[in-house]
């Protein structure tokens, strides 16, 4: 498993010194601190009622952060419902992500200019997605490619082993970037496959597989910018697998205390925590500063004005929910949608 930056925040790969500018590692630290501020934000958000069903990522910024860092602006990006700190880092609006948990449909919109789909919710489906974007890319003769997240459970999934038979063959230019926290909603790794890695499933594929430390944001990092960098050569699509671990829920209805040992993530936070390793890291060499110690509360500032931005809008129009299922609306959905107006007197 490829590691450039140990628990302690020791430099143990060599190779990519040079690379670690300043500016690169303070920017990989600020977004993973902003993301961490943001997801926290949203579970209170949810607690308290003012937004929908969420899904926390805490403890996967270094895989969110570092991939998503090293595309390139002009790339694809095809996230499920748990990548939002990648898209956030990717340049997606703050705001509509916050709307998007909101029940506004209007939070699938990404700025103007970003190739950024609505989070999947279907399991494993925006493989096939991101495949095809990167295809046309390739067919157009163009550079860009796609980056696709999923989490273990979606390699149980058809859609995974089809999307990665396709961009085989046709030697797509698109990154399968698997997040492997250990769980799909309650069923552990070891009990939906009896492969050691999720990586070496790339070699049915006869492409490459990579497995990396996903709380090592600088490996995630430069393992990304690799394939991508292949990618862009026309030597295909690569496997990513960053072994990484959630502290929470797999959303804000679960109870993870059902089925996983909460104890570990006590362990997990002194010894692995994505945050504090890069912190530890910014002190071991010097780029500790007074203006990194204060970001949290830059950061919470920029979170609570997105917040206000987002509360101030009007109320989601329940219609949406009918309105946008067909292209021509069939009589069922029709039906549905008079009896909940006649049931709510008329109001839109």
């Amino acid at each position: 498993m490829r590691q450039i930056i140990d628990g302690d925040g020791a430099l143990v790969d060599d190779r990519y010194k040079d690379q670690l500018t300043p500016e690169l590692v303070v920017e990989m630290y600020k977004k993973m601190v902003f993301a961490r501020l943001f997801d926290r934000k949203c579970v209170n958000l949810q607690r308290q009622g003012r937004i929908g069903t969420y899904v926390p990522f805490e403890g996967q910024e270094a895989s969110q952060v570092g991939s998503a860092l090293a595309m390139r602006e002009d790339d694809w990006m095809f996230p499920t419902y748990r990548d939002h700190g990648a898209t956030l880092t990717f340049g997606h609006s703050l705001k509509n992500i916050l709307m998007y948990w909101n029940g506004r449909y209007e939070g699938a919109v990404p700025p103007e200019g970003k190739r950024i789909f609505p989070p999947a919710v279907p399991i494993a489906s925006q493989l096939l997605h991101a495949t095809g974007a990167a295809w046309a890319e390739k067919k157009k003769g163009t550079d860009r490619i796609a980056i696709v997240y999923f989490g273990d459970g979606a390699t149980s999934e058809g859609d995974f082993h089809e999307g990665l038979n396709f961009a085989s063959v046709f030697q797509i230019p698109v990154i399968f970037f698997n997040q492997n926290n250990g769980y799909a909603i309650s069923v552990p790794t070891t009990r939906q496959m009896h492969s050691r890695t999720i990586a070496q499933k790339a070699v049915a594929y006869d492409m490459e597989g990579i497995r990396v430390d996903g709380n090592d944001v600088c490996a995630v990092y430069f393992a990304v910018k690799e394939a991508a960098e292949k990618a862009r050569r026309g030597e295909g699509p690569t496997l990513i697998e960053a072994v990484t671990w959630r502290y929470g829920a797999h959303t804000t209805s679960d109870d993870p205390s059902k089925y996983r040992d909460q104890s570990e993530n006590e362990l997990r936070r002194k010894t692995a925590d994505p945050v504090g390793r890069m912190e530890k890291f910014l002190k071991r060499y010097g780029y500790w500063d007074e203006h990194l110690k204060a970001y949290e509360t830059e950061a919470t500032a920029e979170i609570e004005t997105a917040v206000k931005a987002m509360e101030s809008e009007p109320a989601a129009d329940i219609s949406h929910l009918f309105d946008y299922v067909f292209a021509a609306s069939p009589w069922p959905i029709e039906d549905q949608k008079a009896d909940y107006h006649r049931l709510k007197g008329g109001v839109r």
